[in-house]
This record gives structure tokens, sequence and C-alpha cells, in this order.
């Protein structure tokens, strides 16, 4: 396969016009959330060599992987082949073996100091880390070796950002994020059971577009993906305001599409781009198919149930007493019908009033004109 060392470098080897390039950086400016007036600078980014990206699992089922190869903005096959170098990654690579280890270690040696780290998964460290062995070294050994000569981490899932269910009680591997042992990197999080597909691809987008990484919140996620709690993007939410709650998942509420946050919703805590992004191309979202949200990219989420169980009286910001919200709405409206009726009836009899006074003139008026014409004949 050729390689090619910028986005720009790519387009000139496949013989596309600077057109077809110029196209290409506005629609990444506009996945990005980006003013079209950064467009020069994604320009500027696109033509600059392509970001070098070695990529490893630790203790997780691979299913943040799974959400990463269905991606549809940007394809995934256009991140691996256009954006980034991806140098490793033994679940999506073709080669295997002791050629293959070979290649990471030429890999780390002509870019130390240059390479962007992924990380997929918790890091396991009872029985002295000996777990997720390749090639004799166990996970928490190659995790310290690879990160000492990384520009930036990235964590992709809850699993490598906040311990996932590997971290969750009992915890018989004494499983950690990577942050407890990693804590002079710059480090991204981006967490999820698995992450929305186009949150995983467009953090590397943003990378390869201006080589830094994204703002991040005060939990190092990307502000740009995770700014925005479920609870503010969701459509149900003018049924919370309103007090109308689905007490069980057959009930009429629930069929009506009411809110679930008496199910268990966490959308109220839970910081996520599920209520705009959506899942698969937009499709749906769990909120959406009548699931209540779990909250997977909080920390510690398997522990924080059961999933089921409503939030506490006073959960969240500004949220208040939910129990009282729906008799509040509900007293709120009859208030306001009965305000409404007041004020019809005295609008009413205002109008009466002034009908009775515009016929009585309009009587007098013609009696006038009358008496007028008799005195004129």
């Amino acid at each position: 396969m050729e390689r090619y060392t910028s986005i720009w470098d790519m387009y000139q080897k496949k013989g596309m016009s600077r057109r077809s390039f110029i196209k290409t950086c506005t629609a990444m400016t506009a996945m990005l959330g980006l003013s079209p007036s950064m467009l020069s600078d994604v320009v500027e980014a696109a033509e600059k060599r392509l970001p070098v990206v070695i990529w490893l699992h630790g203790m997780e089922c691979t299913g943040c992987t799974e959400s990463f190869i269905r991606s549809a903005s940007p394809l995934p096959t256009d991140v691996l082949i256009n954006m980034i170098s991806l140098e490793y990654d033994d679940t999506l690579a073709a080669a295997q073996g002791e050629p293959f280890e070979n290649h990471l270690n030429e890999v780390v040696k002509a870019n130390y100091g240059n390479y962007f780290l992924a990380v997929e998964g918790a890091v396991p460290t009872s029985a002295d880390g000996g777990y997720c062995m390749i090639g004799g070294e166990n996970f928490l050994d190659r995790l310290k070796t690879l990160a000492a000569g990384a520009k930036a981490i990235i964590t992709y899932g809850s699993c490598s950002s906040w311990g996932g269910i590997q971290a969750a009680r009992p915890n018989p591997t004494q499983s950690v994020e990577i942050d407890d042992i990693i804590n002079n990197k710059p480090i991204i999080k981006v967490p999820g059971c698995p992450p929305i597909p186009e949150v995983m691809t467009g953090v590397l987008a943003y990378y390869t577009m201006f080589g830094s990484i994204p703002p991040l919140d005060s939990r190092d996620c990307p502000t740009q993906f995770f700014g925005n709690r479920i609870h503010d993007t969701c459509y149900r939410r003018a049924f919370f305001n309103a007090g109308m709650f689905a007490n069980s998942f057959d009930d009429e509420g629930a069929k009506a599409g009411w809110c679930l946050y008496k199910l268990g919703c966490r959308g109220p805590e839970t910081y996520s781009s599920c209520g705009s992004l959506r899942w698969w191309q937009g499709m749906s979202y769990p909120v959406q198919s009548g699931y209540p949200c779990i909250g997977c990219t909080a920390k510690n989420f398997w522990d924080n149930g059961p999933l089921y169980s409503r939030l506490p009286v006073y959960a969240g910001i500004q949220l208040g007493n939910i129990d009282k919200m729906g008799a509040f709405a509900t007293g709120a409206m009859a208030v306001g019908i009965t305000a409404h009726m007041a004020t019809s009836t005295i609008q009413k009899k205002k109008r009466d009033a002034k009908e009775r006074r515009e016929r009585k003139e309009a009587v007098a008026k013609q009696a006038a004109d009358n008496v007028s014409q008799e005195e004129k004949k």
C-alpha cells in the first residue's frame, strides 16, 4: 500500500485536484463544528505530515474498536488511510508475530516523543500486572514503555478512561484507569461503553487538523462532544419539565413517549453527545428507543446502580424535587387556567359594555339625523 505524508500528499499522488482537496477540508471544518473562518487553518493542517498513532488494547471487550469501524463521518477507512498513520494495532492489523513487534519498536524509535498513543481497555495491576501478555510483556509494562515516548494519550471507552466493568466491585484484577498509571502526559478521555463512532473518529480528525489536543473539560473529556448533558439535548425534556413521567415500561406514559427519569434514566447527570449525534449515522439512541440512559460515560457507572432505580430526589444541577414537579406543573396549569378564565370574563364584560355604549350612540345619532331631515323638509 502506498504511504502518504499528509492528506494533501495523498491527493497529489492520486491525481486529485486542489479544488477537491479544498472541498474535503471544507467538509472537515463543518464536521468538527468549526467556524467557516477557520477553513484556512484546516487547509494548513491538512498539508502537514500525518500523525503517527499506536493503538494498544488492554483489558476490554474490543467494543470500542467495533464502534470505531462503524463511523459514518468520517469513514474509518478515511481516518486510517488518509488522516492518520496507524502504525500498530494488534486488532486491526493484518501483520502479526515477531515482525509486527519489531515494526512497533522501529516506529517508536523513529518517532519518539512525537507519536500519538491510543489506549482501549483498563490496566490490570494485580499479580504484578501479569495479564494481557504480548510477546512475553504484560500490558502494564507495555503501557509504561510506550507512554514514555508519546506526545499525548487518548483513552477510548470507559474502561481505559475510568476503569470500566473490570474495575467494578469486587475488581479481582485490581484494574485501574490509564491516568492512575500515567500522569505526566496530556490525556484525552473519550468515555462510553462504547463511545459514539463519530466521537472516536472526530477526536482523531481534530488532532490531524490542528496537531494539538482539542479543548477539554474538568474531566479531560473533549468539550466538543462532552460539553452538554443528555438531559439538555433530549427530545423528551418537555415532558420532564411538565412532570409527565413513565412509571413502567408498558404504561401509557411510556407508550406516549414521556420522560424516562423515574425508570432510572441518568440523562440529567450524564455528559455525552447521544441526544445530538445519536448512533449509527444518527438513526437513534437508547432514550429514543424507549430505554433510559445508563450513564455509560460517567465514572464508575457500573457501580452506580441498580440501573433501573431513579436518581435521588435532588439530582444533577437545578433539577429540584422531581416528585413535586408534576403537582407543581398541574397546579401552575390550574392557576393559569383560572387566571385566564378570570381575565377572559373581565375582557368580555368590557367588550359587552363597549358594544352597548356604541349601539346607544348609534341609535342616538340615527335619531338626531332623522330629526334634522324632518326639519329641512
